[in-house]
């Protein structure tokens, strides 16, 4: 059995390795996925191995890109005080900001995208390596004010050499600032997966960030020779006073990994996601290529039969078959899998992820999952075939025409319609019952949804073919009748082959039906919420500094400018958004709806807060709320209840006065911006313009423009997403192909005969198009639908979200359907060409 099986193998090559086309596919996605995110990790770990031994922070505050938002610092005579403790070798203040960015001589931001701008100061503060995490590649570090440091790979984006007057924007009380370039740096662990740094000498960085007191954001510790971390940790603590806390660089970099590395997994699970996806419609090209290779080998495995192979001897060949496919795939998908690593690195370049420093990461856990979805997937896949070859009786395995019981299909159809009941439970009650985890019964009630149409499409999808055969044959005649009969003979082949299809459009669909619900409801939100004439924001959705408000209230023709301040805050131990506003100004820009209370009573420790957070905590007006504001615990009384702001969607508001006082940095998120009656709009707007100029962070909007920017993250989402769909896509084209070729195969003497009866290449080749485009229409129209519904579904289940708006996007819809026709044109090219140069002869004469 196996030399016969071997034998199957080598003389179905191309068939068998279209359908492991499938495999590689998706295998591929799923080692690229692991390879790209094992690289982000390496890439991090790098950069949170560079602390020194010990490090003294104030108490409560985070590492690295987990700050609080706490401008608490740690005073400058502190330093001194903690290089003369025991085991001390050196104490080093580090002064450092998120938000510095460099600006290209092109006037272009540098960066920006997502990844920190990180401003730093130079010390000589060594890492727990005894290395310095800096390493200067040309000429010297800052010395004095208006001198600075960049490293390489900014600089060489920026344009900028040595000697060159570099243009910075921040966050601090000093929004633009230039300086010298003296110097160049590389950082120790390699890239810096697109973050940027500049470095100043320490009272610069003290004046920009810190208003030039002397303070730091934390100190760095050193060890003596044969001192422990541990033992330098617990010295240090007994020397600090109260609200600091000392904390071994070992122990930050793992908590800062662990941050990482938890806000990496949805990365990680995203592309996952999608991988598994491009694996589950692969698995209906290979259900198709295995059946109909079973079909075509009916008489061979009927002789097998005959001659006293058992059923299990006949359906394990036909799994060892399998077996080699999935082999062959796994192992080529593996290779291309680093190809497809280059092009999500990419793709996530022009979001603001830049590893393109970092080497990929390769590791033997990648290898091992690769092969164990690629054989999984293939091996399941395959089953059903196999044992229906093995249970394949001999006398009617000899006939032509081998045909399932009937049986089967009602089987099938009932098992498919059990699940599309239970999907329509879960859309219902995910969309409409208003229960917890909403979205998950809505996205496991369309799995569900694709699972039953799947299993029924043979019946589900005729009235479509139907519909499709009318049109061909008042167009092609014959040939037209003859393409939808075709696509009708074996319902299970082209019902397989159209869900492949399906599935992808079904997502598509159901995504772009969401996005356009999310803009709408994002435009509605702004139409009923700003009150404002124009609004000042950052086009890179990090803060920017109070001074710039502070100027654009000085320009002529402004009457009011409300500033806008995230807050981070934290309550029952988890992290909750906010915002610190004025008061008096806040209304006039952003109208309020209260239900109870006063915004006037915004001062001292006093809140608002938002119905949703008002009854889910069981607060009212006067009730006390325990919150930690900038990394500050305190009790705050409750001044007010007010319906939902959906154009913010911010649960608490305090006053800018308590956030000042709270240590809240001033760094403005939005400037709300009311002109006077009887000014010049235009001119008003121009001298915003002016103000903003040198800030290429800073921008300012009318309301139908910053709109289009509150739009602007959505499409990028959806642009991500129909990128990595297209994978799944581009299989379910495969399988058109695959399936039409198969068939071309498998009806060669058909064909021939066909041809000897008068049928010419041309409307062999049409006939043959037609029935493509009849499956990618079906796929193309069950798609759409389902999608439809689940987009439909996924917006009233995040209705209270703020997506409150149904939008349907007609236009984005139909032309999927109208690509699918394509898609079908394009998919029947190689077997109809095959096809139509079968010699007439031996195709008549083929078994």
């Amino acid at each position: 059995m196996l030399q016969a099986s071997w034998k199957s193998l080598l003389g179905r090559k191309l068939r068998l390795l279209m359908s492991a086309f499938a495999i590689i596919l998706g295998v591929s996605f799923v080692a690229g996925s692991l390879i790209f995110t094992d690289t982000i990790g390496k890439a991090f770990d790098g950069i949170t191995d560079t602390v020194g031994d010990v490090v003294v922070r104030p108490a409560t505050t985070s590492g690295m890109f987990d700050g609080t938002g706490s401008s608490r610092t740690v005073p400058g005579d502190l330093v001194e005080r903690l290089a003369g403790t025991t085991g001390a070798a050196r104490a080093d203040g580090n002064v450092s900001d998120e938000t510095t960015f460099v600006v290209s001589k092109a006037g272009k931001l540098v960066g920006g995208q997502g990844a920190p701008g990180l401003g730093l100061n130079h010390n000589e503060a060594p890492t727990s390596s005894g290395a310095q995490p800096l390493t200067l590649t040309a000429g010297h570090w800052p010395e004095r004010s208006g001198e600075v440091v960049l490293d390489v790979a900014t600089a060489e984006r920026a344009g900028y050499r040595v000697g060159d007057t570099v243009a910075l924007v921040t966050s601090g009380a000093q929004p633009k600032v230039s300086a010298t370039l003296v110097g160049t740096a590389e950082f120790a662990s390699g890239g810096l997966v697109g973050a940027s740094i500049t470095v100043f000498d320490t009272k610069t960085a003290q004046a920009l960030y810190f208003g030039g007191k002397d303070e730091y954001t934390t100190v760095t510790v050193t060890a003596k020779d044969g001192v422990s971390a541990d033992e330098l940790a617990s010295a240090v603590q007994q020397a600090l006073p109260a609200g600091f806390e000392s904390i071994t660089g070992a122990k930050l970099a793992e908590e800062q990994k662990t941050s990482i590395n938890e806000a990496l997994s949805f990365i990680s699970t995203f592309l996952l996601i999608f991988a598994g996806i491009a694996l589950f419609v692969g698995s209906f090209l290979i259900i198709n290529t295995f059946s109909i290779l079973v079909a075509q080998r009916s008489r061979e495995l009927a002789m097998l039969r005959a001659l006293g192979a058992g059923r299990g001897q006949v359906t394990r060949s036909v799994l060892f078959e399998a077996f080699v496919v999935g082999l062959v795939g796994s192992t080529l998908g593996l290779a291309l899998g680093f190809g497809l690593a280059v092009g999500i690195r990419a793709l996530f370049a022009t979001l603001g992820l830049d590893l393109s420093e970092s080497a990929l990461v390769f590791q033997p856990s990648t290898a091992i999952a690769a092969y164990a979805v690629g054989m999984a997937v293939t091996m399941v896949a395959a089953y059903l075939p196999a044992r229906r070859a093995g249970k394949m009786p001999p006398v009617a395995a000899m006939r032509d025409d081998v045909a399932m019981p009937e049986g089967t299909m009602r089987w099938r159809v009932a098992m498919g319609a059990v699940l599309v009941a239970a999907g329509i439970t879960g859309v219902a009650v995910g969309g409409f019952a208003g229960v917890d985890n909403a979205a998950w019964f809505v996205g496991l009630g369309v799995f569900a949804l694709v699972l039953g149409v799947a299993m029924t499409s043979p019946v589900a999808g005729r009235p479509v073919i139907a519909a499709t055969g009318v049109v061909y044959r008042r167009l092609f005649g014959t040939v037209g009748h003859m393409a939808e009969q075709n696509a009708v003979r074996n319902p299970r082949r082209t019902a397989a082959t159209a869900s492949a299809l399906m599935i992808g459009l079904t997502l598509v669909s159901m995504m772009s039906v969401f996005g356009a619900s999310a803009k709408a409801s994002i435009d509605k939100a702004i139409d009923a919420s700003f009150a404002a004439d124009f609004v000042v924001s950052n086009a890179i959705g990090q803060p920017f500094s109070a001074a710039v408000t502070d100027e654009v209230a000085q320009v002529p023709g402004v009457e009011a400018v409300s500033p806008l301040r995230i807050v981070d805050m934290q309550f029952n131990g988890g992290r909750t958004g906010g915002a610190a506003v004025d008061p008096q100004s806040f209304q006039r820009v952003v109208p309020i709806d209260l239900m109870d209370g006063s915004l006037a009573g915004l001062s001292g420790r006093a809140i608002a807060v938002d119905e949703k957070f008002a009854a889910e905590h069981d607060v009212a007006v006067g009730s006390k709320v325990e919150l930690t504001v900038a990394g500050q615990e305190g009790s705050y009384t409750v001044a007010a209840v007010y319906h939902d702001l959906k154009a913010i969607s911010l649960p608490i508001l305090l006053g800018l006065e308590t956030a000042n006082a709270a240590g809240v940095p001033q760094q403005d998120s939005m400037a709300f911006v009311l002109t006077a009656p009887g000014s010049d709009r235009a001119a008003v707007e121009a001298g915003l313009e002016t103000v903003v100029a040198d800030l290429p962070t800073v921008t300012v909007k009318d309301q139908a423009a910053f709109a289009e920017e509150q739009r602007g993250p959505i499409d990028q989402m959806l642009a991500l997403i129909y990128a990595l769909l297209g994978l799944a896509v581009v299989i379910a084209v495969l399988g058109i192909v695959n399936t039409l070729a198969l068939s071309v195969i498998e009806r060669t003497r058909e064909i021939g005969l066909l041809r000897a009866v008068g049928l010419s290449r041309r409307q062999l080749r049409t006939m043959l198009r037609l029935e493509s485009v009849a499956i990618a229409l079906l796929g193309a129209v069950l798609g759409v639908g389902l999608g439809l519904v689940g987009g439909w579904a996924l917006q009233r289940a995040l209705a209270g979200d703020g997506i409150d708006v149904l939008a349907i996007p007609a236009g984005q819809l139909a032309p999927f359907v109208a690509l699918a026709g394509i898609v079908g044109v394009l998919a029947a090219l190689w077997p109809g060409r095959r096809a139509a140069r079968l010699d007439v002869l031996r195709a008549i004469t083929t078994d």
